[in-house]
């Protein structure tokens, strides 16, 4: 639908806001810089107030940086009001026309370029068919189910062909089986049209089933930018290893060293781990093990007591205690494995490539 797919490029960018109660000055985005592709859908994910609304908010027009530069398709658009800028955004609220059917809502925009009647009716049934809308043009919003509301609004949004298509956390007010079906959708109608996307989300799942890079944020800064692939099994630090998915952190020293390879010492036993190039013999190691990557055994790496042993159907649910540290495993397909129970005696067990080290 895109008439040019467009990038999105910001540069140093920061955006400085006052606390009320103490009057300071802080930075709700930090010295941010961003490459996107055209054509590349990418999440901004992180907790509340980490500054990825803000972020997108500055690129939408909606807020303006205190520092730096936003590139749209390489022009700089930090004086262009957000009319002027080739984006549109698809609001967390739907933002529909109430006493407006669903054509007439699609249609604003082109309306408003005062585009002829003939070109309206035919991009906004071209676009309807495109979300899965077609025969419904006369349907009331207000008829309509959450899904078929968040649909009308990214029919809206598409329809004036955006050079990018932004996302204020659209699918939060849906429900979990909705929102993995309109996430599935949105996906493809991305594709489809072959449009570059920015999209807000604290919902870790949406990132990793929407993405083709995600940029993880944190107090206003960027913590990693990869794609989902690579903050899941090679995060840079503990947050984004416990915030994308869960995980267990597993301290020890590292022992010994062998080009790449070594051996840690973690609650007194020796675990062999494949990559830690960037360590030396003696210092702190931080073992991340995903709770589906490890296996409990009657023999392996770590001997462990279980203390949680809870069936859920198409895993099976435990913890377990190595020494201090609380381990968690998840047990996909459990019908035929071996079941432990509560204060059974066992082990951790696991390859040293399932291991990362921070």
């Amino acid at each position: 639908m895109a008439k040019e797919k467009k990038g999105v490029r910001l540069e140093h960018v920061s955006k400085i806001y006052q606390d009320p109660k103490t009057k300071k000055d802080f930075y709700a985005v930090h010295d941010a810089n961003i490459d996107i592709a055209p054509g590349e859908f990418v999440t901004l994910l992180g907790p509340s107030g980490c500054g990825k609304t803000t972020i997108l908010r500055m690129i939408a027009g909606f807020e303006s940086p205190d520092e730096g530069e936003i590139y749209l398709g390489g022009e700089p658009i930090n004086e262009l009001t957000p009319n002027k800028r080739d984006t549109a955004m698809v609001f967390q609220s739907y933002a529909l026309l109430p006493h407006y059917n669903i054509f007439d809502n699609v249609a604003y925009g082109l309306k408003l370029r005062k585009l002829p009647k003939e070109q309206i009716a035919e991009k906004v049934h071209a676009i309807l068919g495109l979300v899965g809308l077609e025969g419904m043009e006369d349907r009331m919003t207000n008829q309509l189910s959450g899904g078929q509301q968040q649909r009308v609004a990214l029919a809206r949004a598409l329809v004036i062909e955006p050079g990018v298509l932004l996302f204020d956390e659209p699918l939060s007010n849906l429900d979990a089986k909705l929102r993995v079906d309109m996430r599935n959708e949105i996906r493809r109608i991305q594709q489809a049209a072959g449009i570059t996307a920015i999209y807000v989300t604290h919902d870790q799942s949406e990132a990793m089933a929407l993405s083709d890079n995600i940029i993880i944020m944190k107090k206003g800064v960027i913590d990693q930018v990869g794609d989902p692939h690579t903050v899941y099994y090679h995060p840079v630090d503990e947050f984004v290893a416990d915030f994308i998915g869960e995980s267990n952190f597993l301290r020890g020293k590292l022992a010994e060293k062998d080009g790449e390879s070594g051996l840690a010492t973690i609650e007194g036993h020796k675990v062999e781990v494949a990559h830690v190039g960037h360590l030396a013999v003696g210092d702190d190691a931080v073992l991340v093990l995903r709770p589906e990557a490890a296996k409990l055994a009657d023999e392996g790496v770590l001997p462990c007591k279980v203390t949680l042993s809870r069936f859920m159907g198409n895993y099976q649910n435990y913890q377990v205690m190595v020494g201090d540290t609380l381990v968690k495993i998840t047990d996909f397909n459990p019908k035929n494995h071996k079941i432990y129970e509560v204060g059974d005696e066992a082990y951790v067990a696991f390859t040293p490539e399932d291991v990362h080290v921070l």
